[in-house]
């Protein structure tokens, strides 16, 4: 490898051996600026350049682009079929790539439209790539805790992980698939005619039969822990699953009409009309019964949930809140502290509300996030607030990060306090909470066990764009392709692509 007109120069063996055909030089450029030469011959592949870019590079899942803007597709196109000559330059640019986790399971998966499909647990840090080769033209994954399911360039769906989440025996019927939901055990897939496949757990919601002819013209599915209900085109709803979680609807179903959104506990589900009132089912004490304030229920534009309780914003910036009481569905405490409130963040136990001049008022479980005494002359100018299981992080219009709730569980940074400038985002695990700076470094706190410590990693987590959380392990998408995790007894690169030969986990 030599350095040729700032260029690195790579000859590739097949070119040279290659004797009747004169090699060709093509100069392959990423949008960083940062360039390669290779020299292959122009009845090489497509495939060929894209592969030898990926390799140099250390970037999977590159597309490469002519001069005149046109992408050059694989197949079984040559070099010289799609026009290439000696000296042309050719621009490659990175698939994103995107991670799906459910937050409570330990596996992971990451993927892109034309790169390869890799699973792996973020407790054991074991990967998974058999899958790949049956998946083409991945659009989307989605996970229950122990299980994946893809929905292909085709519309196809193709799922792997535990049994449960076999879907071989609706395999015919899932076509033209546009959405897939889950809940803890099971999935629903959304078709493009307005119809639903279920598979998984069955009396999780795996199994739809009972209302399949209700099933129709279907908007959008939402889910608590065991049951589904689906938002039909009329405003009406179906439900099916665990009838204790939100899979019977029957004592409401004569008031679900012209529903316009529908919102989860992992218990229960509530559903905003059009006309601004709320209807819930499910569980009754963990949100499933409006109890005393139904008739306060009016005028409602936002419904936030924590795991078994459920906050309303109203028109007037008042809210509302049921359900049980340890996990934030009585606010009575904070009543007239409630006013002019703009959006609201749950965890498990508590909420959080941001008024309109950017202050911040809780209630809940006061260990999990509910009292925000010990900070509350801190929560200023607040943007946006992010939630773990047991805690809350809010950023501030100056890029800071207030936390509270338990204190080993990601409500105390204060060990990291000095290093929490100009945040961009916060993502959280079970409990801990990591965040991206504007220069694309890392910094992280809480349970390390939960991916509060990062240092195994530090070095490698530059330039990240994204992170992704499961249970108990992240994992952040690198400028370069690569992804790093790093949480419950697991640390690394994970082995996208050209990585393989290169992770330690």
């Amino acid at each position: 490898m030599s350095k040729m007109e700032g260029y690195q120069t790579l000859a590739l063996s097949e070119a040279q051996n290659v004797e009747q055909e004169p090699a060709l030089q093509i100069h392959v450029c990423l949008l960083s600026s940062r360039c390669i030469t290779l020299t292959l011959s122009p009845g090489s592949p497509v495939k060929e350049l894209q592969s030898a870019a990926e390799r140099y590079f250390r970037m999977g899942a590159l597309r490469v682009f002519s001069a005149n803007g046109r992408l050059l597709k694989q197949g079984c196109l040559r070099l010289q079929d799609v026009g290439l000559q000696d000296g042309d330059t050719v621009t490659a640019i990175a698939e994103p790539l995107k991670v799906a986790a459910h937050p409570w399971g330990s596996m992971m998966c990451a993927f892109s439209i034309s790169g390869p499909v890799v699973t792996w647990d973020g407790k054991t840090g074991k990967t998974e790539t058999s899958i790949a080769p049956y998946l083409v033209g991945v659009q989307a994954v989605q996970a229950t805790s122990h299980a994946f399911a893809a929905i292909c360039h085709d519309g196809s769906v193709v799922c792997w992980g535990d049994p449960e989440g076999d879907c071989t025996q609706v395999a015919q019927k899932l076509r033209n698939v546009k959405e897939i939901q889950r809940n803890h055990a099971a999935f629903a897939a959304i078709l493009t005619g307005g119809t639903v496949v279920c598979w998984g757990r069955p009396e999780d919601g795996g199994d739809c039969s009972s209302v399949q002819q209700q099933l129709a013209n279907v908007q959008q599915i939402q889910s608590t822990s065991s049951a589904f209900a689906a938002l039909c085109g009329d405003g009406s709803v179906v439900c099916w699953g665990n009838p204790t979680n939100g899979g019977d609807s029957s004592a409401v179903q004569d008031q679900l009409k012209d529903v316009r959104q529908i919102q989860a506990t992992g218990f229960s589900f509530a559903a905003l009309l059009a006309d601004g009132r709320v209807i819930a089912w499910g569980s009754e004490m963990l949100g499933g019964d409006v109890g005393r304030v139904p008739s306060r229920l009016r005028n409602v534009c936002q419904i936030a949930a924590s795991d078994a309780a459920f906050a309303a914003i109203r028109q007037d910036g008042t809210v509302v809140t049921w359900g049980a009481p340890a996990n934030g569905g009585d606010s009575f405490k904070v009543y007239d502290e409630l006013r002019n409130v703009k959006h609201i963040a749950a965890n498990s136990c508590a909420f959080a509300a941001i008024r309109a001049d950017e202050t911040v008022v809780t209630w809940g479980l006061g260990l999990r996030g509910g009292d925000s005494g010990a900070v509350q002359d801190q929560l200023k100018h607040v943007q946006q607030i992010c939630a773990s299981w047991c805690a809350f992080a809010a950023i501030t219009s100056t890029g800071h990060v207030v936390t509270w709730g338990h204190p080993d569980r990601g409500g105390d940074s204060r060990g990291v306090q000095d290093r929490l400038q100009d945040v961009q985002q916060i993502q959280a695990t079970r409990n801990a909470f990591a965040a991206i700076l504007a220069d694309g470094s890392v910094v992280t706190w809480g349970d390390p066990e939960s991916g509060g410590d990062a240092s195994h990693v530090q070095d490698q987590l530059q330039d990240v764009l994204q992170i992704q959380a499961s249970e108990s392990a992240f994992a952040a998408i690198l400028a370069d392709g690569r992804v790093v995790s790093w949480g419950f007894r697991t640390a690394g690169v994970i082995p996208t692509a050209v990585h393989e030969s290169s992770v330690e986990l």
